[in-house]
């Protein structure tokens, strides 16, 4: 009797173990990683279910389906699927919760949906879910490193982290406050670095998505545009077929003023109908075509509007519109889609709130500033500095005009490489505009910065930086602040 107890038992322990939910990175999740990655969702929600019914015990597809969430929910921003979505959060993290803990995938995984569902929640204006997000995320993923520190993917979530942490502006506090940390730019620096050279198998696995975090941040965080562009360019990434790559490049192109290249990269992209749909490229677009005030970037902008489910850019989007009525004569709609500014959308980004306050004060922009501005945004700094040719302050009425000619003349030597007339303009725009609301000023002053830190001048660089932060009350404050204490944090490291 005892013996055949036994063999029940035993039996039962092998039915059990057989039963036991893992973590199994197999090919059909592998594939259906990849599928998400280019927003393939539709071809990677069958892979995902594919995987499912061969391997129920395999907890890794509840992981990546949280990654076709969170694209579709980050990039457009429908109210309705984030209500019929965000019970799948802690149902994720239940199923995460099952597998074995002696793997290193268990808390990583946890913490990458705790700060995808962090972003989406700030994109809803859900503050406090976003912020307990970001705690979570980095409490778990702090955890994992002491336990597993040779899974490199580690890095990849910490070393953002650590970097954005290091330069969260006063407007941001509620978050930082809330999660608890302060950030380290050298160390994240360093963790991200060690994640993109290393070779392992996880490092490979996730190195697109690695890719993706290292571009932004160098562009952004460390001031270093070009190499960003440079390593987009020399890595032969598949812009035409990796959607998520498309969008990262597109979208640092037009911000690093190259809206040509903007262009070229979205219409080259792959049309076909498995990619996921968005409006992000008609936004793309349409900044683009506007930079080059050509006449059909209307076109682009009211596709975006009517379709865009969401609420960030709207405002800014309408004022781009107004600006292209504006410049190709046509007041009426000019004045039409000011009005829109002040109904649509909402004041959670920068761009909405300048935009908003712009509408707001009722004031035209003068047109000759206007075409200069946004063909300097485009990368036409030739034609932008020909519009202003023959004029001083003089020819301008406002205080604003007087104040916004300086900066732009400071901007397109700036970007022409002229850096001491470029220095010289943001000097007397800072002199003039300290107590402005208008964010020339404290560009400026982060401009001048920027160019004593290439120079190699970091005391002098420092102090133009600080000067930025100590600059209130003017748009684009935030983000400015952001950028002032990245570069005060790159100059602490060299000197």
């Amino acid at each position: 009797m005892f013996r055949f107890n036994s063999i029940i038992l035993f039996c039962l322990f092998l039915l059990n173990a057989s039963a036991q939910k893992q973590f199994d990175f197999n090919i059909n999740c592998i594939n259906a990683y990849q599928a998400a990655l280019s927003l393939k969702k539709n071809q990677a929600v069958q892979l995902i279910e594919k995987e499912k019914k061969a391997n129920p015990d395999n907890i890794v597809p509840y992981f990546l389906e949280n990654y076709t969430d969170f694209f579709e929910l980050f990039l457009n921003e429908d109210p309705k699927l984030y209500q019929a979505l965000k019970h799948k959060k802690k149902e994720r993290l239940d199923k995460i919760g099952q597998g074995p803990g002696n793997s290193p995938l268990k808390k990583y995984m946890e913490s990458v949906i705790y700060l995808q569902w962090a972003s989406v929640d700030i994109k809803f204006g859900n503050r406090i879910s976003a912020g307990l997000g970001f705690r979570d995320a980095l409490k778990t993923i702090n955890e994992n490193q002491k336990k597993f520190p040779d899974f490199t993917p580690n890095l990849m979530i910490s070393g953002p982290v650590q970097i954005t942490a290091s330069t969260v502006p006063k407007g941001y506090k509620w978050l930082s406050s809330m999660v608890g940390i302060s950030g380290n730019m050298e160390a994240g620096r360093k963790q991200m670095n060690k994640f993109m050279t290393a070779t392992d198998s996880w490092a490979r696995l996730f190195k697109d998505e690695g890719i993706f975090y290292h571009c932004y941040l160098q562009f952004y965080l460390l001031n270093q545009p070009e190499e960003a562009i440079a390593f987009i360019r020399n890595a032969n990434l598949d812009l035409v077929n990796k959607h998520l790559f498309t969008f990262m490049a597109a979208n640092l192109c037009l911000n690093n003023k190259q809206s040509e290249l903007t262009k070229k990269i979205v219409n080259n992209r792959n049309k076909s109908a498995e990619y996921m749909a968005t409006t992000v490229w008609d936004y793309e677009l349409a900044n683009a075509h506007l930079f080059h005030l050509d006449p059909d970037a209307d076109i682009y902008f009211r596709r975006f509007l009517r379709q865009f489910k969401g609420t960030f850019y709207v405002k800014d989007a309408w004022m781009k519109l107004a600006y292209h009525h504006l410049i190709h004569g046509n007041e009426p709609e000019y004045k039409k889609a000011v009005k829109m500014v002040l109904t649509e959308g909402k004041k959670e980004v920068e761009a909405d709130k300048k935009a908003f306050n712009e509408a707001q004060s009722g004031i035209m922009p003068n047109l000759t500033l206007l075409k200069s501005r946004l063909l300097s945004d485009g990368g036409y700094h030739r034609e932008a500095l020909n519009t202003l040719a023959g004029k001083s302050s003089a020819d301008f009425g406002s205080s604003l005009e007087k104040l916004e000619f300086t900066y732009r003349l400071g901007r397109i030597y700036d970007d022409l490489g002229m850096d001491d007339k470029a220095k010289t303009a943001y000097e007397v725009t800072v002199k003039n505009g300290e107590k402005s609301t208008a964010y020339y000023a404290a560009r400026a002053a982060l401009q001048n910065g920027l160019i004593y830190e290439k120079e190699g001048n970091y005391k002098q660089a420092e102090a133009w930086f600080l000067r930025c932060i100590e600059m209130e009350g003017h748009d684009y404050e935030n983000s400015l602040e952001q950028k002032a204490k990245a570069g005060i944090e790159r100059c602490k490291t060299k000197h």
